[in-house]
């Protein structure tokens, strides 16, 4: 069901307004993962001046290194990292678009649905974000403890986290707030596994530019099918 899900999700890629998603979430993630890196370019360099020194990059000149091809090879392998949060913030701002794509050409039978408000969408962002954050900040004294299995701590981590958030947006939009934490949770197992396939790819720089939008198409996939499943898992 996970890997049906998955597949289906890439089997879309050559749709039109797929495709536009697509680029638009790519766009903004690596806008999202430049700024990032150019603030903490900008910070190194205002904290210990313009002879600081770091790994891949040497001289901290925060402008100049921003454009050097060294400073993309550092920003692919920072990426690892913030593509956590990034992934879960463009997933909450795409998630609809996504879903009525893959609904229109997969499962034409449903009536349309509103969008989500604005609001409701930022706060849901914020709230996963915020324990996106939280949680992997204190995922760290983990990984320094059991430094070998660090990789793993951080797929079953965040395939947990991301897991939930995905599917919640996803079944939110035909069933509610509650209803999606409900059938959440009879398919807890199953949610987690699905979010573990989309975390690993987060660790693959580039590859986890594609990410966050194959994440909302799957889950909107995973979604009926599991409601069409009824109560089991």
């Amino acid at each position: 069901m996970i890997f049906t899900s998955f597949f289906a999700a890439i089997s879309q890629l050559g749709d039109a307004r797929f495709l536009k998603v697509l680029a638009l979430g790519v766009a903004l993630t690596l806008a999202l993962l430049v700024g990032a890196y150019a603030a903490l370019l900008w910070v190194i360099e205002a904290m210990v001046g313009p002879e600081a020194y770091i790994p891949l990059i040497g001289e901290v000149t925060w402008l100049n290194d921003l454009l050097s091809g060294a400073s993309f090879i550092f920003m692919m392998v920072l990426s690892i990292f913030l593509m956590v949060p990034v992934a879960s913030t463009i997933t909450s701002m795409f998630l609809d678009d996504v879903a009525k794509a893959v609904e229109d050409v997969h499962y034409p039978e449903l009536p349309p649905i509103p969008r989500a408000s604005f609001g409701d969408s930022l706060r849901d962002t914020l709230n996963f974000l915020g324990i996106l954050i939280g949680a992997n900040i204190l995922a760290l004294i983990l990984y320094a403890m059991f430094a070998p299995f660090a990789l793993f701590i951080f797929w079953g981590l965040n395939g947990f986290l991301l897991g939930r958030e995905y599917f919640t947006l996803a079944a939110m939009r035909r069933l509610g707030r509650a209803g999606a934490v409900q059938l959440r949770r009879k398919h807890f197992i199953t949610i987690w596994f699905a979010g573990i396939l989309m975390a690993a790819p987060l660790s693959i720089p580039l590859v986890n530019l594609f990410v966050p939008i194959l994440g909302a198409a799957t889950f909107t996939h995973l979604f009926h099918q599991l409601q069409r499943q009824g109560p089991s898992g």
